[in-house]
Formats: structure tokens, sequence, C-alpha cells
């Protein structure tokens, strides 16, 4: 520090806070929210601290210093304890007769007008038809006969207070049981399916984990004041921890075949997704490339996901690029 300039030591201390965050977020995944819903907030502003990490690093190696060191060893530290951020190369294979699953937050097909594109819904419906995916889990969806994506099977599940909006699954094959957790006191939900594909029985979960009302084109997300914000967050994230458990417990009750995918409202460095995900394979994680993002913010935030059970084997992941809603669809290849 003694031989840093001025305008140096002044960075060195904001990249020490931000090594600093970086460690602190390396512990979320394994903090629940009921215990500190202030810190989960960490869990959303993770892959951007991890950027800026990076930033840091190259800064300090342009220069010649070895404080480069600092969020070197932190990086690295996190390679070995978080998802990565970033896939370098995937699996870009496939078989036949893989099951193509897509999970789709379709912000209700702007029934609500949320964007002036009048055309949005149809070319949500057109893309979906276009892509074809064998099991289709929609968050958000609109229950109407006019969004009929023509499936042979399929579970829809509205919430109470809008009587339309809700969870859908949509299969190519026959859905053999079907049910919801029925979260109390909130318009999200997890539905299930269980579907027979030749001889195997899969059981299918659709998420939709407690919305964080995060409206990233307006101040504050669309809150009054910051500290409305973080309080809003903080119950949020309790929610969606209240949630997580219920699930954790139904899906106890079945050992087969399991697809998980959806709309988690967390990053894959929170503690939600960390439970959700042990023992099973990320989709993206196992297949992707590129940052992976879900959600429609400037910074990479990846909060949808398709999981399986450890013994499937994902071929093919995808992260369209479709901004017809604030989410982008996903979509993975999956055998047995």
């Amino acid at each position: 520090m003694k031989k840093l300039s001025l305008i140096n030591k002044i960075v060195y201390i904001i990249n020490s806070l931000m090594a600093t965050l970086l460690l602190l977020s390396y512990i979320l995944p394994y903090t629940s929210p009921k215990l500190f819903p202030s810190f989960a907030i960490l869990s959303l502003l993770a892959p951007i601290i991890i950027l800026i990490n990076i930033a840091f690093v190259l800064y300090w190696l342009v220069g010649l210093k070895k404080q480069f060191l600092l969020s070197t060893l932190v990086l690295t530290l996190g390679w070995f304890l978080i998802p990565n951020i970033y896939k370098f190369s995937g699996n870009t294979s496939s078989l036949n007769d893989d099951l193509k699953v897509m999970s789709y937050n379709v912000r209700v097909f702007n029934y609500w007008n949320w964007t002036d594109n009048k055309n949005s819904s149809q070319l949500i419906k057109d893309f979906i038809k276009k892509a074809s995916p064998d099991l289709l889990l929609v968050q958000e969806n609109y229950d109407e006969k006019k969004n009929n994506l023509k499936y042979p099977y399929s579970y829809i599940k509205s919430n109470i207070k809008s009587k339309k909006a809700g969870l859908a699954i949509f299969s190519k094959f026959p859905i053999i049981n079907k049910g919801s957790l029925n979260f109390k006191n909130t318009a999200n939900d997890i539905i299930f399916v269980d579907i027979v594909k030749k001889k195997d029985t899969i059981r299918v979960y659709n998420f939709h984990l407690q919305s964080l009302h995060l409206r990233p084109e307006k101040e504050n997300f669309g809150q009054e004041n910051s500290r409305k914000l973080i309080e809003r967050l903080k119950d949020g994230f309790v929610k969606q921890a209240t949630q997580t458990e219920l699930f954790l417990a139904h899906e106890k009750q079945w050992k087969g075949k399991k697809i998980i995918g959806g709309d988690f409202n967390n990053t894959s460095y929170s503690w939600v997704y960390n439970q959700i995900s042990k023992d099973k394979k990320d989709a993206f994680i196992e297949a992707g490339t590129g940052f992976g993002k879900t959600f429609d913010y400037w910074f990479p935030m990846r909060i949808d996901f398709i999981l399986t059970d450890n013994e499937a084997i994902i071929n093919k992941f995808t992260s369209f690029s479709e901004k017809n809603s604030d989410h982008f669809p996903i979509q993975a290849k999956i055998n047995w």
C-alpha cells in the first residue's frame, strides 16, 4: 500500500470491499433467508460482484501490481464453491429420443399490456410452436382459448385471485397424475405432473417461487424508495425459503426420474437454489454455454432453471434471446 499512488490506494480500498462482499456471497447458499433476510439480497448481486472482481484483477495486472492477488485468490476460491457464472463450452449433441423440455415465463402473454408490442403474445406462441418442445413449463400463464398451444395433454392451474393467470404444463406424453403444492397467501405456486414416456414414469415440477416484483425499467425497481425495496426483497426471500421447504418435503415422496424447471426468482448463488439443486444436475452447468442469462436485465441474471435427477444425461441446453417477455425461454434435451 505504501508504494501505491493516492488514486490506487482508493481503488484498492474499493477492491477490498468488493472482495469481502464476494467472500460473504460464498456463504449465501448455506444460510437460510429466514435467519438473515437482508443478507439474502446479496444473492441477486453476486454475478455483478464477480465481474467487478475480475475487472480489478485486470486493472492491477495492467499496472503490474501485486494487488491483483487479492481478487484472484477470492475468485479462485469461488471456482470450487459456487456455480459457474460463465460456461466456455457446452454439449451440443443430442439423440432422437431425447426429451425436449422448455421453461418459459411468458408474463401472461401480455394480457395486461406490460409492453407496447401488441404482437408479443402471438410471437411467443409462434416461437413455442416452432421450437416444439415435448414438455413445456409455463410460468405466468394466461388460461384463455386463444392461447391454446395444441398439446394433447396439459395441466393448467390458475391462482385464486386472477382465476386465469397461473402455471401450466403442456405435454406430448400422457399425464397420469397431477397436483399443486397450493402455496398460501400468494399468487405463486409449484405444480407437478407424472408423465409416461415408453416404460418410464417421470415426475415433472413447474416452479414459480415467490415473486420479488422487480421492474428493472423503473427507478428503484418500481418501488417508492430504497428502504421499501429492501423490505419487499427481505419478505420475498423469507417466503421463498418457506416454499422451498414445502417442496423438499413433497419431493421426498418421489423416488423415480424427475425434472424440475421454472422461475426460481433467485439466482444460483442463493440458499433456495442450493437446497433445490442438491443431488441433481443443472442443465446449464452440464451442457450450456455463455452466461445462461434468463432475465431481461443489463447484467447476466440467471433465475430460470432446468434440473434433473443425477441419473439423467443432459445432451443440450439452450438459453434463447427472444425478447417477448421479461424472461428468456430455456430448453434442455434430456435422456436417461
